[in-house]
């Protein structure tokens, strides 16, 4: 899962904030956008015209003033200017690192497209198409896969090279496992398993085996003839199960020689998340146990395999892999940002394994390396500050000293940093106002407002009222936040019907302290108050929180939203009779759970391809919270919805596509096959072909279907 979800219902409460590069301060019309810093004291903004064209303005950060610019081409008007119609910018598509060139996958094969000589040139000519393209270092070598094997394309001689050569149906080389790409590397690999060196002289890879992994068999009744339909197989492995045997070598280009890092392919062990020496002679791999509580990071010598320990941290509950590691270009270590003290912080490693200072001893959470400036011995980094709910920029010394809170006030900052680190240009929003944009320089002072949105007058009839408020938990020991949504027109001597809007995962909190604009969504448009709520696990509250979901999952999201319903019905303009909850992925989960362990508190639910039962998820994700099933039963039949099936009493709409591989439909039909056999009324709908998730026609007709759910729910209608 990885925190992988479609946010469906929570991005209809929330201005989901982008980052500095592409962000607009608030909800206003300004459309003010950073595009980027030119050099250490001038950046470009672009704005709309009133011929909604682009207009950019070169911005100088001594002077305040600005100037247009008007010979500016965006990096994607370029491509569109050059490519042929059949490769426009796309998932396959790769920039080289001076933005000079482009290779995109054309007819199944790559090609390469300068912008200097505007010209494209066809790489492979082959019927298999090449995957996940990459620029070495320089950009004069790519990197693929082809049949889960690994190549390399020498730009300079023209020259394609296969460097492995045992891959099956079942090996392969450069290429992840399904549960390694969805739950360690991630969706946005697409599959790749391979990494560069520095010096572009070789590539550290995956080399996978799934023949131990069982198969998952989804039916493609959607099939192209429309008649027979096509069984898709995969390797799944679900909790308790055998994982693939991964093993991670390196392979010299000069040599095509492959040399094995010498960890035991036969340990049930994770393998993943390598990082290269700045002299690519040696390589740092993260090696996790199948508890997932025991994480050490090894040397390796790149000749031998031979390695050495140089990180080491274990954790009663579990550890996650740590996917912003920065390597020092000084060759002095790397930073690491760990929860070991129970909040992520940084700490400054050497080589030789031994802490060279801890950087940072928050009790809240680091988010981010946002850079390293080496030469000045400092490091700019995202955290959000005492408030859990904020966002800022801050600088620090390596050695700790001297923290910066750049960007200051309440709500959430994005700051993007200048070359030099002598300004940096933020954008920033609250709850209660929209915000603006700010110049700052090194001292963390503003040094001139570049842009201020204004607070909308507020109309009842035509905005809707967001309040954050805190719930506490019936235990005493937490504060949630809760993002609360109100109807226009909204009386509070009326009774109102509450829809829920969740996800739920650990470490998925959601609210944030930035502007969610006043346009009002269908909900408010239509008489319904939505409330999300942060839980005790979703992270707000570092590990004190997350480590009661260890072996739990399930059990403190419906307590804690339990609680939070106890506090609505306290609320005069609640009708209780009215609860609803609504989510995907494990927000489904959460919803299935809510409709059924907590019967006594919701009314109504959606859950869109939800887990039902833990045992039929992949054991990756599910065995990092819950252990196996043979370690945690009693754990796993308290997390099964199916095991509170004969509760349910409110009205349920179940909806699942057939082709989902990642939350299986079997997870609903097991649900639906326990609340038939009990006599339990619900709802069904199957999306046909699609997967975790859906878009087009289908979501269309999603869309409808939820409003009128509602409707008829709610209002009868």
């Amino acid at each position: 899962m990885k925190q992988f979800c479609i946010f469906l219902q929570i991005t209809l409460l929330l201005a989901i904030s982008a980052s500095a590069s592409g962000q607009r301060p608030g909800a206003g019309d300004s459309q003010l956008t950073f595009v980027k810093w030119i050099d250490d004291t001038h950046f470009l903004l672009r704005s709309m015209g009133e011929d909604k064209k682009p207009v950019y303005r070169q911005y100088d950060c001594k002077t305040g003033k600005s100037v247009p610019v008007t010979d500016y081409t965006s990096e994607i008007e370029k491509l569109r200017g050059l490519l042929p119609e059949d490769a426009q910018p796309g998932p396959g598509m790769i920039s080289s690192s001076d933005m000079q060139a482009v290779v995109v996958v054309r007819d199944n094969d790559l090609w390469y497209y300068s912008f200097t000589n505007r010209e494209g040139k066809r790489l492979t000519s082959d019927p298999d198409m090449e995957m996940n393209a990459r620029f070495a270092p320089g950009d004069r070598k790519l990197a693929y896969t082809k049949n889960k094997e690994l190549y390399v394309y020498d730009l300079d001689l023209g020259k394609e090279t296969r460097l492995t050569f045992d891959a099956t149906d079942k090996i392969y080389n450069g290429w992840a496992s399904w549960v390694y790409m969805e739950e360690i590397l991630g969706r946005s690999t697409r599959y790749a398993a391979f990494w560069w060196s520095p010096d572009a002289g070789k590539l550290a890879y995956l080399h996978t085996d799934d023949n131990p992994v069982p198969l998952y068999y989804l039916n493609a009744l959607e099939d192209t003839d429309g008649l027979h339909g096509r069984l898709e197989i995969t390797p799944y492995p679900k909790p308790g199960d055998p994982n693939p045997r991964v093993k991670m070598g390196v392979v010299d280009l000069t040599t095509g020689k492959t040399t094995w890092i010498r960890t035991d392919e036969n340990i049930d062990q994770y393998i993943a998340w390598p990082s290269w020496t700045p002299d690519s002679k040696k390589l740092m791999v993260q090696v996790l146990n199948r508890d997932q509580n025991d994480m050490r990071f090894i040397l390796a010598d790149v000749n031998t395999g031979d390695f050495t320990e140089v990180y080491h941290e274990t954790r009663p509950t579990w550890i996650d892999f740590f996917e912003d590691i920065y390597i020092m270009k000084d060759g002095s270590g790397f930073i690491v940002r760990s929860y070991r003290n129970d909040w992520y912080n940084l700490y400054y490693y050497g080589w030789d394994g031994n802490l060279r200072s801890q950087i940072t001893n928050f009790q809240w959470k680091v988010t981010g390396i946002v850079r390293v400036d080496e030469a000045k011995k400092e490091i700019y980094f995202n955290g959000t500050g005492p408030d859990m709910l904020d966002g800022h920029l801050f600088r620090a010394r390596l050695d700790g000293s001297g923290l910066l809170q750049v960007t200051s006030g309440e709500g959430y900052h994005n700051a993007s940093v200048s070359p030099a680190g002598s300004y940096f240009y933020e954008t920033w929003s609250s709850i209660s106002d929209p915000g603006g944009i700010n110049l700052i320089d090194k001292k963390g002072k503003v040094v001139r407002n570049i842009h201020r949105e204004e607070v909308p007058a507020y109309d009842a009839s035509k905005h809707h009222k967001v309040e954050l408020v805190k719930i506490r938990t019936s235990d005493g020991l937490f504060d949630m936040p809760a993002l609360i949504t109100y109807p226009l027109n909204f009386d509070p001597e009326k009774k109102y019907p509450v829809v829920f809007t969740i996800y739920g995962g650990p470490d998925a909190g959601s609210i944030r302290n930035r502007w969610p604009g006043v346009q009002p969504r269908w909900y408010a448009e239509n008489g319904i108050v939505t409330i999300n709520v942060d839980h005790r696990g979703s992270g707000v509250f570092g590990k004190k929180g997350l480590d009661y979901m260890h072996r739990s999952l399930g059990k403190w999201e419906i307590s804690d939203y339990s609680d939070a319903v106890k506090w609505l019905r306290q609320q005069p303009w609640v009708d209780s009779s009215r609860m609803g909850i609504t989510g995907g992925s494990y927000g489904g989960y959460v919803t299935c759970m809510a409709l059924l362990a907590g019967a006594d508190y919701w009314t109504h639910g959606i859950a869109d391809y939800s887990v039902t039962d833990w045992r039929l998820y992949d054991n990756v994700y599910t065995e990092r919270y819950m252990d196996t099933p043979e370690d945690n039963p009693e754990g796993y039949r308290q997390g099964s919805a199916l095991t509170y099936a004969e509760s349910l009493k409110g009205k349920l709409l179940i909806r699942h596509g057939d082709m989902d591989d990642n939350v299986h439909m079997q997870n609903s039909v097991w649900l639906i096959t326990t609340l038939q056999d009990l006599n339990k009324p619900f709802e069904m709908m199957i999306y046909p072909g699609e997967r975790h998730g859906w878009g087009g026609p289908k979501r269309t007709f999603q869309t409808n279907e939820t409003n009128s759910f509602w409707m008829k729910s709610f209002f009868g209608k």
